[in-house]
Protein backbone atom coordinates (compact mmCIF):
# COMPACT_ATOMS: atom_id res chain seq x y z
CA UNK A 1 0.00 0.00 0.00
CA UNK A 2 1.60 3.70 -1.10
CA UNK A 3 1.54 6.01 1.82
CA UNK A 4 -0.05 9.64 1.41
CA UNK A 5 2.52 12.53 2.03
CA UNK A 6 0.22 13.17 5.58
CA UNK A 7 1.38 9.17 6.67
CA UNK A 8 5.23 10.12 6.31
CA UNK A 9 7.02 11.32 9.13
CA UNK A 10 9.83 13.27 8.27
CA UNK A 11 14.03 13.40 9.73
CA UNK A 12 15.33 16.54 11.21
CA UNK A 13 18.56 17.80 12.63
CA UNK A 14 17.68 19.96 15.57
CA UNK A 15 19.87 23.05 15.90
CA UNK A 16 19.64 25.55 19.13
CA UNK A 17 17.23 27.55 16.69
CA UNK A 18 15.55 25.91 14.84
CA UNK A 19 15.66 22.79 12.57
CA UNK A 20 16.65 21.51 9.09
CA UNK A 21 14.64 18.98 7.20
CA UNK A 22 17.01 15.91 6.24
CA UNK A 23 13.66 13.96 4.88
CA UNK A 24 10.37 15.33 3.95
CA UNK A 25 7.34 14.33 5.66
CA UNK A 26 4.46 15.88 7.50
CA UNK A 27 5.58 15.05 11.25
CA UNK A 28 7.59 13.87 13.69
CA UNK A 29 7.32 11.54 16.91
CA UNK A 30 7.49 12.98 20.52
CA UNK A 31 10.52 11.36 22.07
CA UNK A 32 8.51 10.86 25.29
CA UNK A 33 4.51 10.18 24.29
CA UNK A 34 5.07 8.94 20.71
CA UNK A 35 2.34 11.38 19.60
CA UNK A 36 2.89 12.68 16.35
CA UNK A 37 3.88 16.78 16.47
CA UNK A 38 3.07 18.02 12.60
CA UNK A 39 6.20 20.29 11.16
CA UNK A 40 4.18 23.21 11.38
CA UNK A 41 3.33 22.79 15.08
CA UNK A 42 6.61 21.57 16.45
CA UNK A 43 7.68 24.09 19.26
CA UNK A 44 9.95 22.15 21.54
CA UNK A 45 12.80 19.82 20.71
CA UNK A 46 16.27 19.17 22.08
CA UNK A 47 18.91 20.05 19.60
CA UNK A 48 21.21 17.87 22.50
CA UNK A 49 19.97 14.91 22.48
CA UNK A 50 18.04 15.60 18.76
CA UNK A 51 14.29 14.76 19.94
CA UNK A 52 10.94 16.49 19.58
CA UNK A 53 8.66 17.07 22.55
CA UNK A 54 4.65 17.54 22.15
CA UNK A 55 4.55 20.41 25.13
CA UNK A 56 6.41 22.32 26.90
CA UNK A 57 5.14 20.61 30.28
CA UNK A 58 6.75 17.41 28.30
CA UNK A 59 9.92 18.65 27.43
CA UNK A 60 10.31 20.40 30.69
CA UNK A 61 9.99 17.31 32.21
CA UNK A 62 12.36 14.99 30.02
CA UNK A 63 14.71 17.81 30.61
CA UNK A 64 14.38 17.21 34.54
CA UNK A 65 14.69 13.11 34.20
CA UNK A 66 18.42 13.57 33.39
CA UNK A 67 19.60 16.02 36.16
Amino acid sequence: MLMSSADRPATLSYGPNGFRVLTPGQYVACAVTGEKIPLEELRYWSAERQEAYASAEIATRRLLEQA
